[in-house]
């Protein structure tokens, strides 16, 4: 995954000059699980039906213009990376909350993951 390739493909969005703000997300696989027990790594499934729902309703909401997401599944090694997100919108204040729920989205409702110990 390329965050700077992710971006500039945003940039090249004809609603461009509306954005005012660019955010991003890149979930990379932690060495330890929430509850500190060591990890080894995650197999993890993305449902990608699901994935494209959540980003049209994310372009949907007020001051959002473009939603970009890359998941990366199949069994992953602690560093590696798991997903990109890159929202483009009008406003801080539109594009940090549509990041974050197309973050918790995606690992709520379009992933299934296993950690590895």
């Amino acid at each position: 995954m390329n965050l700077n390739k992710i971006i500039q493909t945003l940039k090249e969005h004809p609603d461009y000059p509306k954005m005012g703000m660019i955010a991003s997300h890149l979930g990379v696989v932690r060495g330890t699980s929430l509850n500190g027990r060591p990890v080894t790594g995650i197999e993890v499934v993305f449902e990608e039906g699901l994935i494209h729902e959540t980003t049209s309703d994310i372009e949907n909401m007020p001051g959002i213009i473009k939603v970009m997401i890359e998941t990366n599944e199949g069994s992953l090694n602690v560093g590696d990376e798991i997903m990109a997100v890159v929202v483009g919108g009008d406003t801080r204040e539109h594009v940090f909350p549509a990041l974050m729920t197309a973050v918790d989205r995606i690992k709520s409702e379009c992933s299934r993951k296993k950690e590895l110990f």
